[in-house]
């Protein structure tokens, strides 16, 4: 390969560049899609966090000076960016397809490999943004990695009193005091308190939707409207944004998946302490499925803990195989949103976005947002394909949220 990539059309930097950014952002990356992006000078993040504006210019006597007032409820919330990057490397076998342009048998199954994977890394580069924005929108704070591999949050300020545990009782599955209606009035009430805007969104996944449509009262309530319990069944969407006056019912059910390889050997039946290269992304309550390779098989064991200082996810029950270091892995797909929250929000307050999403500057050109780059290497002879992004959402109306955990 005396030439590199240089001489392959589909590797050209210009060309990578132009294909990976035609690909469509993904539709169904719901807060990414909402909220704009702005440049920030530095990678440290400050954002002008706002509360309790809705005061009164006091009365003065004529001819009196004005009092001098303050900027009440504004604050300052700083954070570090966030990094994130990968690779894709191509061998001197799968480069030497591309070059064979009259020989379509062989260069279009590579030309198509090079696009599917182009589209997956922007994809997987994208989804971690909206993982951030949904750890915001909905946890009101997240943990990431930054300079030198240490843990780093960031955490929002969203009130407590706004990030609401239902009783046992009021559990929307089974709860024996349960009352959905009850409890989103309340929340709707609290939001307009807090910042004197209406609630313009609310988002949950199916498995809410399901409680609230198989709700007694929801559905007592609803048969006696023009709705119907018919209605309820076959467009719940619009029939319970109606019923709540809530504009932008939305049911979120995207998913991503989590992966890490194993650090150190699993014992069947024995360990419940999984050492993994990368632990920031697993969450308890999830399920870590571990993978055999060379089996082909795999178990799947819930997350009791993550221990994020040792490296390492604890499972309430030891897997029945044993899995070997370095080759096996785990992975763990969820939902950007749990399956527990029925979150709300007012998109604008007093004219203003409540959030929104600051790219921060990166490497020495100081690069803002999504950038592609390609090198190649000669031992192995080969070429890498890299994405990397810098950056961090900002919530500057965090009194604007409202999150139940309703099971």
């Amino acid at each position: 390969m005396p030439k590199g990539s240089s001489d392959i059309a589909d590797l050209r930097l210009v060309v990578l560049k132009k294909t990976i950014e035609s690909f469509m952002t993904p539709p169904n990356l719901y807060y990414m899609n909402r909220f704009p992006s702005d440049q920030n000078e530095s990678d440290s993040i400050e954002w002008e966090t706002v509360t309790g504006t809705r005061g009164l210019t006091p009365f003065v006597a004529p001819g009196a000076p004005a009092p001098e007032t303050a900027p009440i409820g504004h604050g300052a919330g700083r954070a570090m960016s966030a990094y994130w990057k990968e690779k894709l490397f191509y061998d001197e076998n799968f480069l030497n397809n591309l070059r064979q342009v009259g020989t379509r048998q062989v260069y279009m199954p590579a030309a198509k490999r090079l696009a599917r994977d182009e589209k997956m890394i922007k994809n997987r580069c994208e989804r971690r943004k909206e993982w951030m924005f949904a750890q915001m929108m909905t946890e009101g704070s997240f943990t990431y990695v930054g300079r030198g591999e240490i843990q780093l949050s960031v955490d929002y300020g969203v009130p407590t009193a706004q990030k609401v545990t239902l009783a046992a009782d009021r559990d929307w599955d089974t709860g024996s005091n349960r009352n959905i209606l009850e409890d989103i009035m309340d929340a709707k009430l609290a939001l307009k308190n807090s910042v004197g805007a209406t609630v313009s969104h609310a988002v949950c996944t199916t498995e809410v939707l399901n409680y609230m449509i198989m709700d007694p009262g929801i559905q007592t309530l609803l048969a006696k409207s023009a709705f119907g319990a018919g209605d309820l069944f076959a467009r719940p969407v619009q029939v319970l944004g109606n019923l709540l006056d809530i504009p932008n019912f939305v049911i979120y059910d995207e998913q991503y998946q989590v992966k890490a390889y194993l650090t150190a050997v699993v014992t069947g039946s024995s360990t419940v302490n999984i050492y993994v290269d990368e632990t920031t992304d697993f969450v308890e309550g999830g399920t870590l499925r571990l993978h055999d390779t060379s089996a082909n098989t795999y178990e799947d064991e819930t997350i009791s803990s993550v221990t994020h200082e040792s490296g390492y996810v604890t499972v309430s029950t030891a897997p029945t195989a044993s899995f070997k270091a370095g080759e096996d892995y785990v992975t763990m797909t969820r939902k950007f949103i749990s399956e527990e929250k029925f979150a709300m929000y007012c998109e604008r307050v007093e004219g203003e976005l409540i959030a929104g999403y600051l790219e921060a500057p990166f490497g020495l050109a100081r690069n803002y947002g999504m950038k592609v780059s390609r090198w190649d290497i000669n031992d192995p002879e080969g070429t890498y394909v890299m994405v990397e992004n810098k950056g961090l959402p900002v919530l500057f109306r965090p009194e604007g949220l409202y999150v139940m955990d309703v099971t």
